[in-house]
């Protein structure tokens, strides 16, 4: 009897084993990219067919309630609460047609114009001579407010052509005054770059052109895939808040039981075949529990509040894997809800330390520049300074410049530009 309880659990182990080397590339997947993870599986097994999920568009899936349930948050709140979601290039530019770049209405209605006439890369190519003439104004002044698209996400948008678009860029760039010189005459003159090449500050200008967006709006092109959320959350009909899998996209395994043949090899296959499905249970199972827990920690969020601070580790703690587990589990999952479709990684934040999380640093950023002097705005330097000594941590000016960015807050001599158009 104790032999036979002993093969049983050495076959139980054998097959938690298999089932977690299948769960694991089936777990770090996206839910568009599924069936090419199981490739490998299923191509290898004569006893295994799959049936795509893919049959019917998405949006036809999404439970009512997600469409018709409505939370309304300010341009600002959702910039500051860090729930940027998958939005189109027109309605990252709308948000930013206001103070201090367009404070007056024939300002907006510039701005406004210019994004209607953006070509299919992000350049202006406009009829300014037809719209002054309409709106009674000068080409100067339109081409004054266009000129403050250079202050605007994605940088360089909004510009006549490479040139204008790269010096739109080089004015939020981290540089050295010398190599601001030699980078405005390398723009300009981008047919001889070559000939710049002794000179001593080249290679830092060349590293900074290299970081430039080229098109303007090449990270809001359209993607050739679809994104499809593993989870929906929404209130159901008892105004109860509900998480659900996106069942429908997940593909059905078929196992072939009765094979014709009868033989060892084919027995194999077919317990494969059973560890493959049990995979995908698996997967649907813990990224199930990752949508209950978001929903305990961010339950303010669903309600139209912010995004609270919420580390990996808290995550990996309840489940009992490593963060970095956690981490790629989460990576290119999306979560559908009435305030829109998410990155999954959009409701946690990375630590610090064990007490502070990037998200709270951020919101003391905030804090900071909202009261900062508009005569002498902080620099990223005296920004440091006050959060290490508000947060007793150790940071770098890098990280800093990151999360403003992040934040589409610009740099201190900018901002005071920004601050003195505003007056």
């Amino acid at each position: 009897m104790g032999a036979l309880r002993q093969t049983q659990s050495v076959e139980n182990k054998h097959k938690l084993s298999n089932t977690l080397r299948n769960w694991l590339p089936i777990l770090h997947s996206s839910l568009s990219d599924l069936g090419e993870a199981m490739a490998p599986f299923v191509e290898a097994n004569p006893v295994v067919e799959v049936e795509s999920g893919y049959e019917e568009d998405f949006e036809a899936k999404i439970p009512r309630k997600i469409i018709s349930r409505a939370v309304s948050n300010s341009r600002t709140e959702q910039i500051e609460a860090l729930t940027i979601q998958k939005r189109t290039l027109y309605e990252v530019l709308d948000e930013q047609l206001g103070a201090p770049l367009f404070p007056t209405p024939i300002s907006q209605d510039i701005a406004q114009h210019v994004i209607e006439n953006l070509d299919e890369l992000g350049f202006y190519e406009g009829d300014s001579e037809s719209f002054c003439v309409k709106q009674d104004i000068s080409l100067e002044m339109f081409e004054k407010t266009r000129l403050r698209f250079a202050h605007i996400e994605p940088l360089g948008i909004g510009a006549k052509d490479l040139a204008e678009c790269f010096v739109f860029q080089l004015d939020s760039a981290e540089i050295s005054d010398d190599a601001y010189t030699l980078a405005v005459e390398v723009i300009n003159n981008m047919s001889e770059i070559h000939s710049y090449s002794k000179h001593q500050e080249f290679a830092e200008v060349m590293h900074v052109l290299s970081t430039f967006k080229n098109p303007p709006n090449i990270e809001y092109q359209e993607e050739s895939a679809q994104i499809v959320p593993d989870l929906m959350i929404f209130f159901n009909d008892d105004e109860n808040i509900e998480v659900k899998l996106n069942d429908a996209y997940y593909p059905t395994i078929h196992i072939d039981t009765n094979y014709a043949v009868e033989h060892e090899f084919i027995s194999q296959k077919i317990k494969e075949a059973k560890s493959l499905v049990d995979a995908l249970d698996m997967r649907k199972a813990t990224l199930y529990k990752v949508g209950l827990m978001i929903v305990e920690y961010q339950y303010e969020f669903f309600t139209g509040g912010q995004i609270m601070p919420l580390t990996l580790k808290t995550l990996a703690d309840e489940f009992g894997h490593n963060p970095s587990t956690i981490s790629r589990a989460i990576a290119n999952k999306y979560i559908a809800c009435d305030r829109g479709t998410l990155a999954m990684k959009e409701f946690f934040t990375t630590a610090i330390d064990e007490d502070v999380s990037n998200a709270a640093i951020k919101e003391f950023l905030i804090g900071l520049v909202k009261s900062e002097s508009r005569a002498k705005p902080l620099s990223d330097m005296k920004l440091l300074a006050e959060i290490e000594e508000k947060f007793k941590v150790k940071m770098v000016r890098r990280t800093i410049a990151k999360y403003r960015k992040q934040l589409n807050i610009a740099g201190s001599s900018e901002r005071k530009k920004l601050y003195q158009l505003s007056v």
